[in-house]
């Protein structure tokens, strides 16, 4: 199992995302110099007095559609205290308890799940000392005032949290396996790909798109290692996305790629490359994971001599941000190349944690310079100083130069080049930051 996790629950314009955003600080999002680095997520890993665990803001609880309230309220509160180990349902203190309220309490005492009961928007003690008693007749316990804008509150409710998560022990470390996420929109075959490998029926396969709703966890060993393969809910495109439980199947896949190391990417052999995919395989590139492109139901194509060729020239056309990416092409039904995928799995892995040495990088940089000279503008010319490695997972490595106006996009794809040419990198992203000499570096 992975690490505790925490649900935050309430109706809209409670003030969730304000308290999800405090308590998870700076790592709500990744902010780097790279363009397209910087990701908004509903999710984070967080720690508190020594426990680690997971924090997912649920979004506002409402109903979209003309269904009675009871069963959309369900739909998504359900899922909340399905996925968690502890939620945290925040209410309203100005308000007061509503009717909305008191339909998310009953589904939640139900669960049998720890709850914290908050009551935000307490921003003064004093004034609404009494207003807190009427949250008692939500039968959840004591409740416990917050102010989230003023940050007045929030580390005795982390307390509260502390006490009720299960202790990190309680859950098994999976430092030593390679945790795969099997990505792709509904009906690619993802649950198929899991009950080949894990040889019985774990997984639902239906041919209605969405089938798997949950993130599932599948621990695997073979001779070639030991592996987490974590299939997930597909992502539909948006204009379908309206019922709750859809949004929630997004947030589990998002999470999922978040809590792997490589990720396959599954596409549909008879579909080709659709806008949908190339959102998902997005998703993958951006956080930083090892990617593999997974052609699924290959074994129902018709070929001829060139159809292998002309199908990976056309998806690297279409995922050009992925021609780093290996591609093979299996049948989840029949079986066929299924074994083939550990030894890329364990290949990708260890290529997204490479480390390199400062030395060794910095004679490919100055063989790379002495090659392409840096570029100049106005009679002012690039330097480039030195390279040096800041993190792995994606590799990620830090250009100091003269001046970052100059370090042009075109030079940076080139050094990427350079990188990949000489230490192999298949199937991770690399990142680039770029610091002027004496600037502070804070990766």
């Amino acid at each position: 199992m992975g690490k505790p996790t925490v649900a935050i629950v309430g109706r809209p314009n409670v003030g969730k995302s304000t308290f999800f955003n405090y308590i998870v600080g700076q790592r709500l999002s990744i902010v780097e110099d790279t363009p397209g680095v910087t990701r908004d997520r509903v999710y984070a890993e967080c720690n508190w007095r020594g426990k680690d665990f997971t924090v997912i803001d649920t979004g506002g609880i409402e109903t979209d559609t003309d269904d009675l309230i009871t069963k959309e309220i369900a739909n998504q509160a359900n899922i909340a205290i399905n996925m968690a180990d502890v939620i945290i349902f925040i209410t309203d203190i100005k308000q007061g308890v509503t009717e909305l309220d008191k339909e998310i309490a009953m589904i939640l005492k139900k669960s049998n799940k720890p709850i914290v009961l908050v009551c935000n928007k307490a921003d003064n003690y004093g004034k609404t000392s009494d207003d807190i008693y009427e949250f008692y007749n939500l039968g959840l316990g004591d409740p416990y005032p917050l102010s989230a804008t003023n940050a007045i509150g929030i580390g005795d409710i982390l307390d509260a949290i502390y006490e009720k998560i299960p202790n990190n022990e309680n859950y098994e470390d999976n430092s030593d396996k390679i945790k795969v996420a099997i990505i792709g929109k509904p009906n690619v075959g993802k649950s198929s790909l899991i009950n080949r490998i894990l040889g019985e029926e774990r997984a639902i396969v239906s041919d209605i798109a969405g089938t798997t709703r949950d993130a599932i966890d599948s621990e695997f060993e073979n001779e070639f290692g030991k592996y987490v393969f974590i299939d997930t809910a597909g992502i539909r495109r948006k204009s379908k996305v309206n019922e709750s439980i859809e949004k929630f199947s997004v947030m589990r896949t998002l999470l999922a790629i978040e809590r792997s190391d490589v990720c396959l990417m599954m596409i549909d052999a008879l579909e080709g490359v659709t806008d949908q995919d190339a959102k998902i395989a997005g998703e993958a590139h951006e956080a930083g994971k090892g990617i593999i492109l997974v052609i699924n139901k290959w074994d129902e194509v018709e070929k001829d001599t060139y159809t292998l060729e002309n199908f990976k020239k056309d998806v690297y056309n279409k995922l050009a941000y992925l021609t780093y990416a290996p591609i093979i092409f299996i049948s989840a039904k029949t079986g066929q190349r299924v074994g083939k995928l550990y030894e890329l799995i364990n290949s990708v892995a260890s290529q997204n944690a490479l480390r390199v040495s400062t030395a060794t990088l910095n004679e490919v940089l100055n063989e790379a310079i002495a090659i392409v000279q840096p570029p100049s503008d106005k009679g002012k010319r690039l330097r480039i100083y030195y390279m040096t490695q800041s993190s792995t997972k994606p590799p990620t490595f830090v250009v100091f130069v003269n001046n970052k106006e100059l370090f042009h996009f075109s030079y940076e794809r080139y050094l990427v080049n350079q990188l990949r040419k000489e230490f192999g990198l298949v199937g991770t992203p690399i990142r680039i930051i770029v610091r002027e000499k004496g600037e502070k570096n804070n990766e």
